[in-house]
């Protein structure tokens, strides 16, 4: 490839990985606002999780402690995927929660059609995840990495 090219495609790249960033992140922070704000974290346990899987084989505990923490964990996520900070552990949590409600939505219903809920999520959450971090400029990461790193001498 030609250096124009090059920088072509590190364009496309850099607006690329913003545009899914942000959509990923206002999904999961929009999610996570009505489970905390409107539902309430204690409405997101009954509802989702206390009356959904109360004939299961998970105690009780751990449908609280899922149910209280998946909207609080998804607020914080998608805010900071928002802003570009902490990237790497924003990613790692929320792809926590989707094996969860992945594997609470199977448990129910064992041939459920993840295509409309999960899936989407999962391909914008993979490509953020692997895309290459030269690209994300527009994130909290990549500037205060650049502040961190000693000048370069010409």
């Amino acid at each position: 490839m030609a250096s124009d090219e090059l920088q072509t495609h590190a364009v496309g790249w850099k607006w690329a990985t913003l545009t899914v960033r942000w959509v990923l992140g206002l999904i999961f922070l929009m999610a996570g606002w009505w489970k905390c704000f409107s539902l309430t974290p204690l409405g997101h346990a009954q509802r989702f999780f206390l009356d959904s899987f109360k004939d299961t084989w998970i105690p009780e505990w751990l449908l609280y402690a899922f149910g209280l923490s998946i909207p609080v964990i998804e607020l914080l996520a998608g805010a900071l995927i928002c802003l570009g900070f902490r990237k790497r552990e924003a990613y790692i949590a929320l792809g926590a929660i989707m094996v969860v409600v992945t594997y609470g939505h199977l448990l129910l219903e064992p041939l459920f059609s993840t295509t409309g809920h999960i899936f989407p999520r999962l391909v914008l959450l993979v490509f953020v995840w692997v895309a290459p971090p030269q690209y994300d400029v527009f994130s909290l990461d990549w500037w205060l990495e650049r502040r961190r790193r000693p000048p370069s001498s010409p």
